[in-house]
């Protein structure tokens, strides 16, 4: 399908130094960690890959009628936040 990308993934991506082809693979090659089934106004799902030896984290949602992708944000997990996996969030 088609990738919608959000101005505020776009905003987060360049001060991060992620590209759109960083977030694409991530999306199609990494492992998804999380489901956001409530979320409106579609669900969404967080993504996590290394790429180019760099950890990665993708949060996208789906609208399937459209067959369309919404990237909403993408970022490095930081360890604060996430164990050494970059999978599991820690708790506070």
């Amino acid at each position: 399908g088609r990738i919608v990308w959000r101005r505020h993934a776009l905003e987060r991506m360049l001060q991060r130094g992620i590209s759109r082809q960083d977030v694409r693979n991530t999306l199609s090659t990494g492992e998804q960690i999380r489901q956001y089934a409530d979320d409106r106004p579609f669900p969404s799902a967080l993504f996590c890959a290394t790429i180019k030896g760099r950890a990665l984290h993708v949060v996208a949602a789906v609208d399937e009628d459209q067959n369309e992708v919404h990237v909403i944000t993408a970022y490095e997990p930081d360890r604060h936040h996430f164990d050494l996996d970059n999978k599991t969030r820690r708790s506070r």
